[in-house]
């Protein structure tokens, strides 16, 4: 069997672990070579080590701009130039409204949309300047369809990536180049400790409550895994998608309709 992206190099950003290391692996599955590129470029050499020679570590702090312009710079100058990026670096921080801080509001657009904004620019740079199109794929969210009482900030920022998603996609589609975004809904793994311990508080919930709930309350009967999303990852970024512009897949076992 064939594999779908052989041959292509992709960067993906957060992605020393989680959702951006499965994604990862399942590029390199599909004949990828893969930048894993995090801020922490410990852990990220530590996971590129464990996916094997396709993956490398690229460090990358999407609030700073020299950073990003270096980042695609090592992908070039490892592969020759770039076909694929994934903006999957994020951040979650909740609170109600009165609450809300400027602090965490300033973080969350700086690295939510800021980050994936001038990531996508400086990637799209470099495939216009290489002539050959790409492929970009933001991660929205589901919370990004609909506002949430005590997640307003973050909200914003997915509904932010949906309406960036649509810009981008119609005016870097003359240049051959597909911008989709997929929106996952609650998937588990070491983040999600982090967010069932702030709506523990917020809520006054026992730890892991509101994660039982979540999981209960999706029509597919549980939370999504990382795996779930590689799918779309894999189908967006393959020649299957070219026709596909500015779209946002929801990927979240039936959360939300759209």
């Amino acid at each position: 069997m064939s594999q779908r992206l052989d041959g292509k190099s992709a960067l993906i950003t957060g992605s020393a672990r989680g959702i951006g290391r499965a994604f990862a692996e399942a590029y390199v599955r599909e004949g990828a070579t893969v930048a894993i590129a995090d801020i922490n470029l410990e852990r990220a050499e530590e996971t590129a080590r464990e996916i094997g020679p396709q993956a490398y570590a690229v460090p990358l702090d999407v609030t700073r701009q020299e950073s990003i312009d270096a980042a695609i710079r090592m992908v070039e100058d490892k592969t020759g130039g770039l076909d694929i990026l994934i903006n999957n670096a994020a951040l979650f921080d909740l609170a109600p409204i009165v609450e809300i801080t400027r602090e965490s509001y300033d973080r969350l657009f700086s690295i939510n949309v800021a980050g994936s904004l001038f990531m996508l620019q400086a990637a799209a740079k470099s495939m216009i300047s290489r002539g050959k199109g790409g492929k970009i794929i933001n991660m929205a969210s589901q919370a990004g369809r609909r506002g949430e009482a005590l997640v307003a900030v973050y909200c914003a920022t997915k509904a932010a990536i949906i309406s960036l998603t649509q810009s981008a996609g119609l005016d870097l589609i003359k240049h051959g180049i597909n911008v989709n975004a997929i929106a996952p809904g609650v998937v588990d793994g070491e983040h999600w400790d982090g967010v069932d311990a702030l709506f523990a508080r917020h809520e006054n919930r026992p730890l892991g409550e509101k994660k039982k709930l979540v999981g209960e309350a999706v029509p597919y009967g549980r939370m999504g895994q990382p795996q779930d999303l590689t799918g779309m990852a894999i189908f967006l970024a393959s020649d299957e998608a070219e026709y596909i512009v500015a779209q946002t897949y929801n990927v979240d076992g039936g959360n939300w309709m759209s």
